[in-house]
């Protein structure tokens, strides 16, 4: 019998879920790729140690843009390598695969992610919600008749849903997340300080000194990068104040964005859900004081789930045990 795998393919990581086993792969979604011959050189984290260091004819590719595959062939070779590097076929035979997709993603592109999932040895493919495996794996009991909500942050999309006996109710998903917040903060130190820093460094300075609400005043960080007048290398200091700023805007898309979730929700779920709170997964839940911002502006008690990057994952596993206890059954 073959043991199913969930894969949350993620636009900044890809996780590996494996039944019985758990989270056995976590790397970021980047192939390098030598363009004079086509060759993929390096996939996962050896190829996300060249983003922005390789010579003109190697390109480190992210496949996926936005949580939507812009690449499918290399979404493919991506996800045979990880799936031949964890060495389930062997004992396997083909394993069942659950995928998940933002809630905007259109048929086509959904019709996309299952083929590269089939191409790359999937038996079954089973395309799933993120946010709904998202509140799976964060603990909530999502098929019971009462009103969840989540709210996931993840590398290229923000998905907001709010479920009840195991199915979307309302949703609104965003090309806006963690990857538009670097750019925030690598567009703030160019305009303000004239400097031009890479997406690691602006990754950096978010995951170091980024805060959503109430930044901390003391919090400073010495950024290097190249000066935009002479050209030369140059370090300045950026103020976790100064992030806060240039992190605003993309915030506030989000919480507009939940508001109108929360317009649209039937008034009994929207009860369940000023007595549960909303659950915050992804990335961006480990943005400092992001329930903060979240509580004051939506009205709501906002938790923040404990292993944020691993919920949608975690749920993969919940979800294909659950589907495999209701094939027995049928």
């Amino acid at each position: 019998m073959a043991k199913g795998i969930g894969i949350d393919l993620g636009t900044a990581n890809v996780l590996i879920n494996v039944q019985g086993k758990g989270i056995v792969l976590n790397e970021p979604s980047v192939v390098a790729i030598n363009m004079s011959d086509g060759k993929v050189l390096a996939v996962g984290s050896d190829a996300y140690r060249m983003v922005g260091r390789t010579p003109g004819n190697i390109r480190a590719i992210r496949p996926l843009k936005d949580g939507v595959i812009a690449d499918f062939d290399v979404t493919e070779e991506m996800l045979s390598y990880f799936i031949n590097k964890l060495n389930v076929k062997g004992i396997l035979s083909k394993p069942d695969i659950l995928i998940c997709a933002p809630t905007n993603t259109t048929s086509i592109e959904q019709k996309a992610i299952i083929e590269a999932a089939e191409a790359s040895g999937g038996r079954n493919v089973y395309l799933e919600f993120e946010p709904k495996v998202a509140a799976v794996g964060a603990g909530l009991d999502i098929f019971k008749p009462q009103g969840n909500m989540v709210i996931d942050i993840g590398g290229g999309t923000s998905d907001i849903a709010v479920l009840s006996m195991g199915e979307v109710v309302t949703s609104q998903s965003l090309r806006l997340a963690g990857d538009k917040m670097d750019q925030n903060v690598s567009n703030y130190v160019k305009q303000n300080h004239g400097l031009l820093i890479g997406d690691h460094t602006a990754e950096m300075i978010k995951k170091e000194i980024g805060f959503a609400f109430e930044p901390d005043p003391e919090a400073k960080l010495s950024v290097r990068g190249r000066d935009m007048v002479s050209g030369l290398p140059k370090e300045v200091e950026v103020t976790a104040e100064e992030v806060e700023g240039a992190l605003h805007d993309t915030l506030e898309a989000i919480i507009a964005a939940a508001k109108n979730v929360l317009e649209q929700t039937p008034p009994e779920l929207s009860a369940d859900i000023i007595d549960h709170g909303i659950m915050i997964t992804g990335g961006g839940a480990l943005l400092k004081g992001i329930d903060r911002l979240f509580a004051e502006n939506l009205q709501v008690p906002v938790l923040l789930a404990d292993e944020p990057l691993d919920s949608v994952a975690l749920g993969t596993g919940i979800l294909l045990t659950h589907m495999a206890k209701t094939k027995k059954t049928r």
